[in-house]
């Protein structure tokens, strides 16, 4: 590896992170902050991985961020030892739900990041044993992209598919005033001022500045890191981490056709996102893949899985022995005008009134208004031996025109082009519906009949969809009995075809409690760490709320950044999160 190899000894550091998600900055920043000094090495021309195209919401029970009224009455621990099972890691659940408050504390305390109570947002199955209906999942709070000056260039932009024309918006604020913009005077003076803002911004910047959800999420650790001088060099790509004496002492790189070699005094933090895009990696672990069906990602195109590998390429285990490998969601592909396609992911759609799923039988078969995992877990099971892994989703001509479908956006946008494109089906009647689609009319006409008879009280006799608080979370307040449910009556009638897809990987390095990675022993490896989608999930391949993924990304790379500064001594710690520690983790 030392071949044509340039050491640039004048340049060690005492922590590289590679990758530049969130796990990888809140390490960096949370290192900095502790006097250390950091380089962040990103292999792609943007910063922010995939957390950049994310909703950007942490789930960390004790966040401290909601009201009195709001503080979840559940027992965190009894409700992630209930979803993870015999997966179940004591140390390093309780190190997270520890740390979790400690790590909000200090970045609100130390940097420019903020974050927003998700008020409503209940655990994605709130009848378990201590789940909770609000209080776990918060978000970051909008940010000025203006504020990170030239480096705005480098942030990655959201993933298009699910912004408006290009502009960001909150899923849990925004998008409601959108559909309320022709009934509410309040939400028809939000919305004006969103697209005027965003249309000066566009004149202006030619980028919308106004940051949301995972964009901006990322702006503000981003700017922190740089306000702390943090490097962050992109177009940097790892090729092997450097050894010496038994202990990982730094890494090799190629940047701009230089073969670099970096020193890092007290260890490397692998962060880079996990293997969605890794085609090898995702034979072997997605069982649709495995028998050659197709599987979509809106991953961040580096995701190729190079943490995992530059682990075991020094003794680290990628462990898999969870109940899934990754955090799947339903996909459609929508086809653009260079004959290729873009990814979108179904993550409000399911919700709404009006809106069923069926199978290639044109029978449903779950929940529609479950969580994206439960719904794909619910594909996989259901798919036959052979059969191609997916369904679709339809609506009538009022659902369609009030919420939109998929990529589909609902009135005033046209719905033409996507028509042309053969994204979005139609029909006339149902049976011309299933003609449409490929499955048999009969079957769509009896399940369609079966599900109104129940949907005109409000109700789902066959999945209980509304039931349970996550499910209203999403759907229609305004539409009552039941905000998920509503007869399919009003022809035309449309369909979307969606395949399996991952929210990012479970499947990861095996670490310990410190983010310590470990060898087949379950021995550290000396001066190697793995946070974020690099690490083996705490769920158990399991997905119990929102956010379950940037929580304890973020509260892992604040753990091992105070490992690595101060050897676990808390109370050097405590001037950048104040004194109440104690209390802070038993709220």
């Amino acid at each position: 590896m030392k071949d044509n190899v340039v050491p640039l000894t004048n340049q060690s550091y005492d922590v590289i992170v590679v990758g530049s998600g969130a796990g990888g900055l809140a390490t960096a920043v949370t290192a900095a902050a502790m006097g250390l000094k950091v380089l962040v090495l990103e292999k792609e021309p943007y910063f922010g991985g995939t957390t950049a195209r994310s909703g950007g919401v942490l789930w960390v029970p004790g966040n401290g961020k909601f009201p009195a009224g709001e503080q979840p009455q559940g027992d965190a621990r009894a409700y992630l030892q209930d979803q993870t099972g015999t997966s179940f890691d004591a140390s390093k659940v309780d190190a997270f739900l520890d740390a979790g408050p400690k790590m909000v504390r200090f970045m609100e305390m130390n940097t420019r990041v903020r974050f927003i109570p998700a008020h409503g947002f209940s655990d994605y199955h709130p009848s378990a044993p201590g789940a909770c209906t609000t209080g776990r999942s918060i978000a970051a709070e909008p940010y000025d992209g203006r504020e990170l000056g030239k480096e705005m260039s480098r942030l990655r932009p959201p993933l298009a598919e699910i912004t408006l024309l290009g502009m960001m918006l909150n899923a849990s604020q925004d998008v409601k005033h959108f559909f309320n913009a022709t009934k509410s005077p309040a939400s028809a003076w939000h919305v004006t001022k969103l697209l005027s803002r965003y249309a000066f911004e566009m004149a202006v910047y030619q980028r919308p500045m106004r940051l949301t959800n995972g964009n901006a999420l990322i702006a503000r650790l981003a700017g922190s890191a740089f306000d702390l001088g943090v490097e962050i060099w992109t177009e940097a790509s790892v090729i092997a981490l450097k050894r010496e004496d038994d202990r990982i002492s730094g890494v090799f790189v190629n940047r701009n056709g230089r073969k670099l070699e970096l020193s890092a005094r007290r260890g490397v933090v692998l962060a880079c996102g996990g293997f969605p895009l890794d085609k090898v990696r995702t034979k072997e672990l997605f069982p649709h893949v495995a028998h050659g069906d197709e599987h979509l990602s809106p991953a961040a195109p580096g995701n190729t899985g190079d943490g995992l590998r530059l682990g075991e390429s020094v003794g680290g285990k990628v462990r898999s022995d969870i109940s899934d490998a990754a955090a799947w969601i339903p996909m459609s592909k929508v086809p653009d005008k260079k004959g290729k396609y873009r990814v979108f992911p179904h993550l409000i759609d399911r919700y709404k009134p009006g809106v069923i799923a069926v199978d290639l039988d044109g029978n449903r078969f779950t929940n529609e208004s479950d969580s994206y995992h439960d719904y794909g877990r619910a594909m996989l099971k259901h798919s036959r031996d052979g059969q191609e892994v997916s369904s679709w989703l339809l609506c009538d001509h009022r659902s369609l025109r009030k919420y939109g479908l998929g990529h589909v956006k609902p009135f005033p946008f046209p719905i033409k082009s996507n028509l042309d494109s053969g994204y979005l089906k139609r029909g006339e009647s149902l049976s011309q519906l299933a003609r449409a689609i490929g499955v048999p009319e009969a079957n769509l006409e009896a399940t369609v009949r079966t599900f109104n008879e129940g949907a005109q009280a409000g109700k789902d006799n066959e999945f209980g969809r509304g039931e349970s608080a996550y499910n209203r979370f999403l759907g229609d307040p305004e539409h009552q009995p039941n905000p998920c449910v509503a007869p399919i009556k009003d022809g035309p009638f449309y369909a979307i075809k969606m395949k399996m897809g991952d929210l990012g990987t479970f499947a990861g390095l095996d670490t310990d409690e410190y983010s310590r990675v470990l060898n087949a022993q379950r021995q550290p490896i000396a001066g190697l760490f793995a946070v974020g989608n690099d690490a083996l999930s705490i769920m158990g391949g399991n997905y119990p709320g929102g956010g379950i993924t940037l929580g304890p990304a973020m509260t892992f790379g604040f753990i091992t950044a105070q490992h690595l500064a101060t050897q676990d001594d808390w109370e050097i710690l405590t001037p950048l999160i104040g004194p109440d520690l104690d209390a802070l983790s038993a709220q």
